[in-house]
């Protein structure tokens, strides 16, 4: 079955850390640094970026239903696991940048 428990704990995990996301990306721009992924208009339209985010959600499920129904089955568990670290590291790498402070040597990376 596709809504075993493995995928809807692996989609509630891609869905939570793309919300971690959204919060560790307005936190990182509100402490002075810059989004090199996504335009400005993306980012700073909250609801925009918060549908952004759930669509790279719905898409990830997506492609695992299709990898379900050809039958990679194995493939459709590591797309979820792929998507939720990298998403996980990405949230982990926002909080962590340091704060732009005006006046200092800042290069924006």
């Amino acid at each position: 079955a596709f809504w075993d428990k493995e995928n809807i704990l692996l989609f509630s995990g891609v869905a939570i850390f793309r919300a971690l996301d959204y919060t560790s990306t307005k936190n990182m721009l509100a402490r002075g640094r810059g989004e090199i992924l996504l335009p400005d208009d993306v980012v700073d339209n909250s609801a925009g970026f918060a549908a952004v985010e759930a669509a790279a959600t719905a898409t990830s499920i997506g492609i695992s239903y299709v990898l379900h129904r050809t039958g990679h089955h194995k493939l459709e568990r590591w797309l979820s696991i792929t998507h939720l670290s990298v998403t996980a590291f990405g949230a982990a790498r926002n909080y962590a940048l340091k704060s732009y402070h005006p006046g200092t040597n800042f290069r924006g990376i």
